[in-house]
């Protein structure tokens, strides 16, 4: 007999220990009602993840779509300042209360109830993912065509927490051109796949820059592996999105509403 995975669902063993799939999802308040989950995800950080959050809900809110952001990224908040929004969430007697950006994108994130953002959040593991299964199960959030989860990178307990507490219906995988990319993309799509999880589609990050003035198209990173990735994997790549210093000062000025990146556009087209 082989040794045990602790994966029932893949054994033909009839062994004492077997138990049915638990379902460990967390329900929703009956103020809330949500068509679509979708988790950005990263196998490490600094890929741009929130950016990619930040943009699929702007650009979904300027398509006419109800949209939320959920920033599952507890320790490294950053979706309040992008969207430029710097008061405190409320609550009322029932639910926490989203705050909601100049262009309509309904957002929770641990930066809207500190009373110092600067603040660090020192909390273990198990406190952390008790406060991303509150912003979804406590928060009224009304009703949403689409709520982007901004996951933390790597596959650790909030990840974990994600996958197992809230109902995901896919996610998508932010990665960049560097060497690293095919282990940090299979990291995420190995997770996904272990939790039953669809995987969307990759993003590339900083994939490539235009010269302003001559218009050649650099690699600064190195050239692109996403592509022989994707296929290996069988995945489509949704976009590849260039290093855009404009693109930067707008999210440093809490302005990403104000971003065009046409790159998403066929992806926001398949969403509506």
């Amino acid at each position: 007999m082989s040794e045990c995975s602790h994966d029932c669902s893949q054994c033909s063993q009839n062994c004492s220990d077997r138990k049915e799939k638990q379902d460990f999802q967390k329900p929703m308040n009956k103020y809330s009602k949500i068509k679509k989950v979708i988790g950005v995800v990263s196998g490490k950080g600094g890929v741009g993840k929130s950016l990619v959050s930040c943009l699929l809900a702007s650009k979904c809110a300027r398509a006419g779509l109800k949209v939320g952001v959920l920033d599952a990224d507890i320790t490294g908040p950053s979706v309040p300042k992008s969207f430029g929004i710097t008061s405190r969430a409320m609550q009322d007697s029932e639910c926490l209360l989203p705050n909601v950006s100049a262009g309509g994108v309904k957002i929770m994130s641990i930066n809207l109830l500190l009373e110092d953002v600067n603040s660090p959040v020192v909390w273990r593991g198990p406190v952390i993912s008790g406060v991303v299964e509150q912003f979804w199960s406590d928060v009224r959030w009304g009703e949403l065509d689409y709520l982007f989860v901004d996951m933390p990178p790597g596959t650790g307990d909030v990840a974990l927490t994600v996958f197992q507490s809230l109902p995901i219906d896919g996610i998508v995988i932010v990665s960049t051109p560097q060497d690293l990319v095919k282990m940090i993309v299979n990291k995420a799509v190995n997770m996904a796949r272990l939790m039953d999880i669809d995987v969307l589609g990759l993003v590339e990050n900083m994939s490539y820059f235009v010269c302003p003035d001559c218009k050649a198209r650099h690699e600064i990173f190195g050239k692109s592996q996403i592509d022989e990735t994707a296929a290996e994997l069988g995945l489509p790549v949704l976009a590849k999105l260039p290093i855009n210093p404009e693109t930067a000062r707008l999210v440093d000025e809490g302005r990403i509403e104000d971003v065009e990146c046409p790159e998403l556009d066929e992806f926001i087209d398949a969403l509506k």
